[in-house]
């Protein structure tokens, strides 16, 4: 074997060890734990004006949280003092959490804004807990909670967002897509436009067909995926959701979302569909691709919200 062709199998094994992969059975390739924190400052780099790092404390765990949030062109501006702006709340991929993990979308964000193609938007990247977006009462790292009951209130609280759900959004990647899926489904009263992406569905199918098991070392609360979550939610659609279920034709969870989809429409579930051809598992490369027709979306979900 070539040198070059080793090398090239090792950093492909490295990527697919942190991802959220599947195989074409289904199975998920074990991810190498990292060191986890709930705060992580902002790395260094030419971000721009309006992205920040912050905390908040965490009442339920006792300790501080990170989450990165982007105000928008013109969020400082004396003249808006008074208005009130939508919010997207982010959930990044992989595991373990960390608030800084998608702000590289950022700048495609920002760029989007300042040039007009979409109206003014804050921005949140959420830190997802241990195990990414879960509720892991093993581990003491409530994931879903702390971002649903904690983080959200705080946002509300400490920025001049729209606080009720038709001005709030949630959107995420892999790890953060399935997050998405489980929590736009588990609290539709909180959110008006979701948009799922890349989401894992063939490992969340296997936690549903064996009672809560990912694996030996993960087992969750039975119901707690996005299959029977789907389930529940299409036997009282209500508040209705706006779903914009993404993925690329070239990343490794394309199938099962063209499956995960068609188990929506099976649900009589309405959902849009952005299918980005040539993408692999990557959210950057389909925002380079797509993005604005992801910006897009929740600008359309939040028309007159702020009235």
């Amino acid at each position: 074997m070539s040198k070059c062709l080793l090398v090239s199998l090792i950093v492909l094994q490295m990527f697919a060890s942190t991802a959220d992969a599947q195989t074409a059975g289904g199975s998920k390739k074990k991810a190498q734990p990292g060191r986890f924190r709930w705060v992580n400052p902002l790395p260094k780099g030419d971000w721009p004006d309006g992205l920040k790092h912050s905390t908040f404390r965490s009442q339920s765990m006792d300790i501080d949280v990170g989450y990165c949030i982007y105000l928008p062109p013109g969020y400082e501006a004396s003249e808006n003092s008074n208005r009130r702006y939508p919010v997207v709340y982010y959930l990044h991929g992989g595991r373990p959490g960390s608030e800084t993990k998608s702000i590289g979308l950022v700048p495609l964000i920002d760029r989007a804004m300042q040039q007009g193609d979409v109206p003014p938007a804050v921005y949140v990247f959420v830190n997802g807990g241990e195990v990414s977006h879960y509720n892991y009462p093993q581990k003491k790292s409530m994931g879903e909670d702390v971002f649903v009951k904690e983080l959200i209130p705080h946002v509300d609280a400490t920025y001049r967002t729209i606080a009720k759900r038709e001005g709030r959004g949630i959107e995420g990647f892999s790890q953060g897509g399935r997050g998405t899926t489980r929590i736009m489904f588990r609290h539709p009263e909180l959110f008006c436009s979701a948009a799922p992406g890349g989401a894992g569905h063939s490992t969340e199918k296997r936690i549903y067909e064996e009672n809560g098991r990912e694996s030996d070392s993960l087992i969750f609360a039975p119901g707690y995926n996005t299959w029977d979550l789907a389930r529940e939610y299409a036997k009282h659609p209500e508040p209705k959701l706006s779903i914009l279920v993404h993925v690329g034709t070239k990343g490794f969870n394309y199938e099962n979302n063209l499956e995960y989809m068609a188990f929506l429409d099976s649900l009589k579930i309405p959902y849009e569909k952005l299918i980005v051809e040539d993408a692999p598992h990557s959210a950057k490369i389909i925002y380079e691709k797509k993005g604005l027709d992801l910006l897009r979306f929740h600008a359309r979900n939040f028309e007159g919200a702020g009235r």
